[in-house]
């Protein structure tokens, strides 16, 4: 298409490639809007739900930790399921993020923007 203009063909690859990747980054990024990780805490007594952009969607505690006695525990177990579902995220969108990088051919390590 561009054979005669010589580094020009290259620039218009380049240009398209970039658009490509815009595109499924935007893509990508309104998906992990709506995929979800699961932090547990407490064998399973507390469980935080986050998006893989790490917002605390949902905590679910089960009610045979309430004992007034046990306040701070049940504190802890909840920050614990916290950071448990928070952690997970960003190991959830540095996955999705390196998967993206590779499939546009760029190297695995490259950060782009979020």
């Amino acid at each position: 298409m561009l054979k005669g203009l010589g580094g020009l063909g290259d620039m218009a690859k380049m240009m398209k490639k970039a658009q490509e990747m815009q595109e499924k980054l935007a893509q990508l990024q309104e998906e992990m809007n709506t995929m979800r990780v699961e932090g547990v805490s407490g064998a399973g007594l507390v469980k935080a739900t986050s998006t893989v952009k790490g917002e605390l969607v949902g905590l679910e505690i089960d009610p045979s930790i309430f004992n007034p006695e046990e306040k701070e525990v049940v504190e802890d177990l909840i920050l614990a399921a916290i950071k448990d579902a928070q952690a997970k995220a960003a190991a959830r969108h540095e996955e999705e993020m390196k998967a993206l990088t590779e499939s546009l051919g760029l190297p695995a390590d490259m950060k782009l923007p979020v």
